[in-house]
């Protein structure tokens, strides 16, 4: 049975009324409501965003903000009635409960909810896969995520396994793995694939953001509603053993996974926010620490550092911020000094390569193996060389200054911005001057900078115009340090004695031999090692000895500069063969703000995507060569980088199903060709804005 054009039907006299006299759309009897909507919005030649704005308006109600929902009014209402009802709550106070709907009509679910919550229900207006989407993600998360995995290729799951430290390494099978467990697979499968050392899952208001940080830059990977996300968190804190049941204490763990048969150690941190744990995983390879010859260090500074090395006593300190590569270099060192003549033994937290031949110490506070207590114990197994992951504390260094004055070379790490501040630091652990200059032979400090990709030639694009494989787009591959060396030559050795300021003992240092770093970095940028987009990225306006940028007296430095395109730098993606509709969307794009990158059909599109993790929205055409709209949106939705990215689709199809296919497919919405200007922007706006992005 068919209502003929919707006849009587609430919603279409909605549209009527809105100016839409003419409106001829056909409603089967028992349609769901949202096949209601569906089929007046596409007849109407309106969005279902427009749709809900002039509900909202006909009943004088407001536009609903579900990603704003407070979660704590989901226990007003049961999972069972918001599904009956197809209504989702929003908010509530003592009186009120405010709750999402497509059906403002609905007086028999106005009276249950009310008896049921215990109080008055406020309508707001939402579109029926707005209400669907927000029910599953919040009551019914592993729903959402079931429903997001089928649209995903999630064999590459199944390269993932957990290994477990408890059972000596044994593979752990998990038979009925759910799809909480394959998203969080697919997740490490990625971040290991993209060479990338952390992952942050960070939550937000209304949906979570992961990120992957590769080669050293953060980089948006995904972005999955709150609910969802949490329970990934909850999966990476039963990886690491982390108590999942405590949400207000920063926690500690690790675990070990297989990413195709290769080890992978996971240093797992939580900490506590407003809404929910941020979670931060540092991924560490099991691949054999670098010779101090293979660090890229330029020829002076590695012959320097190598004479440091070369002291039997002492102590050599390499120092830097987080994520400059101190322990990298230190274990560089340790492989080149140990023989079978020498016994070598570290201190570590964490220990990030096992090196043969070698003891390492893994401190674990709760069973009191500090740094310092390690090290007194090491003082009494006859070692050689003492490697000290970092110097934190003022026991920690006197331990070392005492192993550095009884015949042992030893190798730590600080965190200070330059070689020389080194003495600072350790004057404000609590050392004095004397047993400084006494015991210091060297310290090193670095920093890493990328380089350009050979494979593109720094333009993060192949040659067929796609997407940079190696460099994922950003025009870096790879990276290396740049760093400083300053050696305790006699002369600095009596300026630290005598308490000279920084600036002083700098110069010094510099006429000892010292090539400060920001030296270092315009030699490797003139070798075409780096770039000084990256050098000023990293080094900014390094040090007091450099009152302007680094490299603005170099002439070429006045020249105009085509930099690396920036990771970060937002875009949308037009994909259509017609270069007049890619012109006329790109216009229209950039007039509204925004950066807009064009692809001529869907296999270009893919390819584009695999590099670019900020793009923010696909404008996708369904008729199109090599790869259609439809496998292109397919595809899209099928990884999990890109399955939350919204999708509009360009139609000329006037066929209603087609329509309804594509939204089951995940298009986020659809535009009728040919393109009005005001409906299109309104329309990118309006997909932006549900995905939580403007």
């Amino acid at each position: 049975m068919i209502e003929s054009k919707g006849a009587g039907h609430w919603l279409t006299n909605v549209v009527r009324a809105a100016g839409h006299a003419d409106l001829d759309v056909e409603i089967p009897a028992g349609a769901t409501i949202g096949e209601v909507w569906t089929r007046v919005a596409g007849a109407a030649g309106l969005s279902e965003d427009d749709l809900a704005t002039l509900v909202a308006k006909r009943f004088r109600l407001d536009v609903a903000s579900i990603d704003e929902a407070e979660s704590r009014t989901l226990k007003l209402l049961p999972e069972a009635m918001a599904r009956r009802y197809h209504m989702f709550p929003l908010r509530e106070d003592d009186r009120r409960i405010v709750l999402a709907t497509s059906d403002p009509t609905g007086v028999d679910a106005e009276q249950a909810i009310g008896f049921v919550s215990g109080r008055t229900p406020v309508f707001e207006v939402a579109t029926p896969s707005q209400i669907a989407t927000a029910i599953d993600a919040h009551y019914s998360p592993t729903r959402f995520l079931a429903d997001l995995l089928q649209r995903m290729d999630v064999t590459a799951s199944e390269s993932v396994s957990v290994v477990s430290e408890v059972q000596e390494q044994e593979e752990i099978v998990d038979a009925d793995a759910g799809p909480v467990i394959k998203l969080t697979n697919l997740i490490l499968r990625d971040a290991v694939t993209q060479h990338a050392s952390d992952i942050h899952i960070e939550p937000g208001r209304g949906v979570g953001i992961i990120r992957f940080r590769v080669d050293g830059v953060l980089r948006k990977y995904t972005q999955i509603p709150m609910p969802a996300l949490i329970r990934v968190a909850s999966r990476i804190k039963i990886l690491g053993q982390l108590d999942i049941a405590d949400r207000i204490r920063p926690q500690d763990g690790r675990a070990q996974i297989r990413v195709d048969e290769t080890p992978f150690d996971l240093r797992i941190s939580t900490v506590p926010t407003l809404s929910a744990e941020k979670i931060v995983i540092r991924i560490l390879g099991s691949t054999t620490a670098a010779s101090v010859a293979d660090l890229g260090l330029a020829p002076p500074e590695l012959e320097r550092f190598r004479r440091a090395l070369s002291a039997r006593d002492g102590i050599v300190i390499v120092t830097g911020p987080t994520g400059s590569g101190k322990t990298t270099t230190l274990y560089a060192a340790v492989r080149d000094l140990a023989t079978d003549e020498v016994n070598v033994m570290t201190v570590e937290d964490p220990i990030e390569y096992e090196l043969p031949g070698i003891t390492q110490i893994q401190v674990e506070p709760k069973r009191n193996v500090t740094f310092g207590s390690a090290l007194r114990a090491i003082l009494r197994q006859d070692p050689d060389i003492i490697l000290v992951g970092e110097i934190r504390d003022l026991e920690t260094a006197q331990t070392a200054v005492q192993a550095a004055n009884t015949g042992h070379l030893v190798l730590a790490t600080l965190h200070t911005n330059d070689a020389a501040s080194v003495i600072q630091r350790l004057i404000d652990i609590g050392l004095d001057r004397p047993a400084i200059a006494g015991s210091l032979r060297a310290a090193l400090a670095q920093r890493l900078v990328r380089r350009p990709c050979t494979a593109c030639g720094a333009t993060g694009r192949s040659t067929d115009g796609s997407e940079c494989g190696p460099c994922g787009g950003s025009g870096y591959h790879g990276r290396m340090p740049v760093v400083e060396v300053m050696l305790n030559t006699p002369a600095v050795e009596r300026h630290v004695a005598s308490g000279a300021p920084l600036q002083e003992l700098e110069r010094v240092a510099i006429e000892s031999g010292m090539r400060p770093m920001h030296e270092v970095a315009r030699e490797s940028v003139r070798a075409g090692n780096t770039t000084a987009e990256e050098v000023e990225r990293v080094l900014g306006e390094f040090g007091a000895m450099s009152a302007q940028p680094i490299f603005a007296d170099e002439p070429w430095a006045q020249a105009p500069v085509t930099p690396v395109r920036a990771v970060s730098e937002p875009h949308t993606l037009v994909v259509d063969d017609d270069p007049v509709n890619r012109m006329l969307a790109r216009t229209l794009l950039e007039r509204a703000g925004h950066t807009v990158v064009e692809a001529p059909d869907g296999m270009e599109a893919l390819d584009h995507l695999r590099g670019a993790p900020e793009c923010e929205l696909v404008v996708l055409d369904l008729d199109m060569p090599r790869m259609n709209g439809a496998e292109t949106l397919r595809r899209i939705r099928a990884s999990v980088a890109t399955a939350m990215l919204p999708v509009i689709v360009l139609t000329g199809t006037q066929d209603e199903n087609a329509e309804i296919q594509l939204m089951e497919m995940g298009a986020d919405d659809y535009i009728r060709k040919p393109m009005d200007a005001a409906r299109f922007v309104a329309r990118v706006k309006a997909a932006l804005r549900r995905a939580n992005v403007a």
